[in-house]
């Protein structure tokens, strides 16, 4: 017999998919797709900071980099920007990945810090590489697709997707040492647990998705520009 939980599961799931049945005005599906993109990213940031107690004012970057990594596909090497979607979220475990093992060897605040200027430096960056990044005058794209029907359950499935890889993660080995690095790092330490390596695999996942989120964003809204994509504010604080 089926538990509460997945009846849920299935009950909610099924509300997702026939949704749209009932809502085709495009103003409320485009805030539909919204809240899918965010659900992404707030999904990948309580991977890191929820479960492993990681908090992080940083996800800004790693939406960032995921969505300037479809953009400039198109900008420099005329590419479809969906192909963004394989590489935006490879970047941005590639720029989570210093930062982890630099940050994750320190105790206290030091990790929040440090992704906190990670957002703000990729922001000044990507604002004064104008040959490459195209600065403040943001990139703009002519979407192949322009069907909200289409984005949303192309968003629908990434969040499915984004939801069982943290599930299977959090079920795994994996998860419990996470919960026991936020409950007591010491402790867990002191079990033979190697605290920064297991903090570095929430990371890495937890950049992945956000990586994901933004090349999906850029696809969807078809513009960016840094003080967008990179907003502390708007982003990093909100999720």
């Amino acid at each position: 017999m089926l538990n509460k939980n997945i009846l849920l599961t299935i009950a909610f799931a099924l509300a997702a998919i026939i949704l749209p049945v009932f809502i085709k005005a495009p103003y409320q599906l485009h805030i539909l797709i919204l809240i899918i993109i965010w659900a992404i990213i707030g999904t990948a940031w309580n991977l890191l900071s929820g479960y492993a107690g990681q908090v992080s004012f940083g996800h800004a970057a790693f939406f960032g980099v995921g969505a300037y990594s479809a953009g400039i596909m198109t900008l420099h090497y005329s590419l479809s920007p969906w192909w963004g979607l394989l590489l935006g979220p490879v970047m941005a475990m590639m720029v989570a990945l210093p930062i982890g093992a630099i940050a994750f060897r320190l105790r206290g605040p030091y990790f929040a810090l440090a992704t906190l200027a990670l957002g703000e430096i990729f922001r000044l960056l990507f604002l004064n590489l104008t040959s490459f990044t195209a600065g403040a005058k943001g990139i703009l794209i002519m979407p192949a697709i322009t069907s909200k029907m289409f984005y949303y359950y192309s968003g629908l499935g990434m969040l499915a997707f984004t939801l069982l890889a943290t599930y299977m993660i959090v079920h795994s080995k994996i998860g419990y040492y996470l919960v026991s690095i936020r409950e007591d790092q010491d402790a867990a330490t002191s079990l033979g647990i190697p605290t920064t390596l297991y903090k570095n695999l929430a990371l890495l996942p937890s950049a992945f998705f956000t990586g994901l989120a933004g090349a999906f964003y850029m696809n969807y809204v078809a513009f960016i520009d840094p003080n967008i994509v990179f907003n502390l504010t708007n982003i990093s604080i909100m999720v």
